[in-house]
């Protein structure tokens, strides 16, 4: 229990005392959480003084594991050079070439001895572990299933744990509403695993036959966003006769089912709806249309061919009955339309009805609309995080209809958020408009701190940048290497540090370790001064699996970085200084895990993958082409920030002002509503 809420509260509960414990224990207890960069709250430090000194033991052996689980300090950090990186910079290039060439014939390391490293000078700062309560981490169990965003892996996980361990008791957990189709399904699947009357509690929610796919598509463990084809496992006959019932209820269950027409083909050889005819004629009937190719004309074939005959006052009228679609297919018809004026009017009758994550979307879409841009980006659905650029520009609009359209989101998204319940006065943080919203998080990493993509977060004091890999081999040898691409303020390629350049720009790279039996890890220092005076700009942590395996067939592969005032200082890792860690385990060779803009100071957190493999070796050299597109895509992103989100939440239903001190709400990026509150932000206020 304890773990997760740490992890996504940075809380704890403690049991009722039972003694008492001296306060030099919890002193020495401190002292050893200040090394892992964690502080004790002042109320945590009081109810350990009311516990005996056994569950003062148990509750720390059990806190310093998951801490160290959090910031990589579970596993033994041992880089080719133990004494990096002094010892890099004093070694000749003629000796970093002979001991990697000897390194890759035999597998053996240098045999430098680690020296004695002076104690650590840095004083990053310590994060802040506070008292929770269990019904405040019950409540992240609520915002999870409330959240309009899809569920990120880690996300997924949690909720699976909640189930398992409540069982029926979940069910006072559950909101009224669950608004995202897919962790629907994913918690649909729980459901039915975990507890007895399954129907009872999903049937009002499941509403569409695509409902009714995600949930068999969840059962069998595949990906529910529907992004890629799942084979379905063996349903039992309860199961069945439930999937099958829900079917019957659902309208538009042929339409539903025909987007889908191979999946559920897959799906029916699994369900045998000839079985149930008796019971669901009219599920029958649409395997039947599936399966025979009956003819059938849906609502998407009727839209495309008003869209072909350029007809858009009949493509409105179908599109009126259903307001998503017609917000999602705007730009096309107010730029084909002879009649631009009635898509807008048509829009604003009707968008009262259009989901709030569609309109914030469509918003910022038709605000930027008209600006001149290098790139458009797309984050496509699916469990590995993509990005595809191109550089087609949209045709032109009609003059004024972008930003009438923009208007027509912004009073549709003030008059819903004037009824939800007032928010006082509030403090709005202007450093928001750097933070995006959380539309899908679906292939978000596991991490330390979980952001948005695109997102940009401030770069500590420091003078070095520490980038770390820590994997450990599969069934075979498995070498992954650490990179960093540097390029200047126009995109243009400068250098690269990576196993075949240790040396560059005032970098370092200690040394290509390719082989992980019992674990490997690889650094990389960028001295951001020299990057500075040298004109590099944007500096990309870059990990390829040279030996071309998944990283998702990897035992354990995880990434960050460090802020370091003194690099020679204390160990090569030092847990306090980490700032961010993720885990690598999604389905792809090459990642790109973050963007450290060297002359604004931020971090872009990037956290996406490359497709496709490299015609050579798989290592950066073959990959800049794809690097340098993702840098731009990334560093160019028009996507909703939460300043705007919550600028309009303040409009509706509070009272700005400049003081925090005054404030009722406060939305800033260290206090009261922050960027990392993902789950509270996708459940409350979209």
């Amino acid at each position: 229990m304890n773990a997760l809420y740490l992890r996504r509260r940075s809380k704890v509960t403690l049991p009722e005392g039972t003694g008492a414990t001296p306060l030099n224990v919890i002193a020495a207890l401190q002292k050893n959480l200040e090394a892992l960069g964690f502080l004790l709250a002042e109320d945590v430090v009081e109810g350990l003084k009311r516990m005996s000194p056994t569950q003062v033991d148990a509750f720390y052996q059990r806190l310093v594991k998951d801490l160290r689980a959090m910031v990589g300090a579970h596993r033994p950090f041992r880089p080719m050079y133990p004494n990096f990186p002094a010892q890099i910079m004093q070694m000749s290039e003629a000796e970093l070439y002979f001991n990697a060439i000897r390194h890759y014939w035999t597998l053996a390391l240098p045999g430098a001895e680690a020296g004695e490293r002076e104690p650590l000078e840095d004083a990053p700062r310590l994060r802040l572990i506070r008292l929770g309560t269990r019904e405040d981490f019950e409540s992240v169990f609520t915002l999870l299933a409330r959240s309009k965003s899809p569920f990120s892996p880690q996300d997924q996980g949690d909720v699976k744990w909640f189930v398992a361990q409540y069982r029926d008791g979940i069910k006072r957990l559950l909101p009224e509403q669950i608004p995202c189709k897919e962790n629907l399904a994913l918690l649909g699947a729980e459901l039915i695993r975990n507890t007895c009357d399954a129907d009872a509690v999903l049937g009002a929610h499941v509403k569409t036959a695509t409902d009714v796919l995600r949930l068999a598509v969840a059962m069998s463990g595949g990906d529910v966003s529907l992004a890629e084809a799942c084979k379905f496992g063996k349903f039992r006959r309860a199961a069945r006769a439930l999937l099958l019932g829900w079917v019957e209820r659902a309208e538009s269950r042929t339409e539903d089912m025909l987007r889908w027409k191979p999946r559920w083909v897959r799906l029916g050889e699994r369900l045998h709806p000839g079985e149930y005819a008796g019971r669901f004629p009219q599920t029958a009937a649409a395997f039947d249309v599936l399966r025979n190719d009956r003819p059938f004309e849906s609502f998407n074939a009727r839209v495309e061919k008003g869209l072909r005959h350029k007809d858009a006052a009949a493509v409105l009228e179908l599109l009126d009955a259903r307001p998503g679609e017609l917000a999602r297919r705007l730009d096309h018809l107010a730029r084909t339309s002879a009649d631009a004026g009635a898509v807008v009017a048509r829009f604003a009758k009707r968008a009262e009805h259009v989901s709030t994550p569609v309109l914030l979307q469509v918003l910022t879409h038709f605000r930027h609309r008209d600006e001149p841009t290098a790139l458009r980006a797309f984050f496509p659905k699916g469990s590995v995080a993509k990005v595809y650029a191109t550089r087609r520009s949209l045709p032109p609009l009609p003059v004024g209809v972008a930003a009438e359209l923009s208007a027509v989101c912004e009073r549709a998204l003030l008059d819903r958020f004037s009824k939800l319940p007032p928010l006082g006065k509030c403090y709005l943080d202007g450093r928001l408009k750097s933070y995006l919203v959380p539309f899908s998080q679906r292939s978000a990493s596991k991490s330390l701190r979980t952001l948005v993509r695109g997102s940009r977060l401030p770069l500590p004091d420091c003078t070095t940048l520490r980038f770390f890999v820590w994997w450990k081999n599969g069934k075979s040898r498995v070498d992954i290497d650490l990179s960093a691409a540097m390029y200047d303020a126009d995109y243009g390629y400068v250098s690269t540090l990576a196993y075949y350049n240790l040396k560059d720009f005032g970098a370092h790279h200690s040394g290509d370790i390719v082989d992980a039996p019992q674990g490997a890890a690889e650094f990389i220092d960028i001295d951001t001064a020299k990057c500075r005076d040298r004109k590099v700009r944007y500096v990309v942590m870059c990990l390829n699996s040279f030996t071309q395996q998944p990283y998702c067939d990897l035992p354990e592969c995880f990434a960050g970085w460090m802020a370091r005032e003194k690099p020679n200082s204390g160990e090569v890792f030092e847990p306090k200084t980490v700032v961010d860690k993720v885990d690598v385990a999604s389905d792809t060779k090459m990642c790109l895990p973050a963007v450290f803009d060297i002359a604004n100071r931020e971090v872009v957190w990037a956290d996406i993958a490359l497709s496709g493999d490299p015609r050579f070796a798989n290592n950066v050299r073959n990959n800049l082409s794809g690097v340098s597109l993702m840098l731009r895509a990334l560093t160019q992103l028009r996507k909703t920030d939460l300043h705007t989100l919550f600028a309009l939440h303040v409009r509706a239903r509070g009272e700005q002002v400049s003081a925090v001190e005054s404030a009722d709400s406060v939305f800033s990026i260290d206090r009261g509503v922050t960027p990392f509150d993902l789950d509270r932000i996708a459940a409350e206020f979209m």
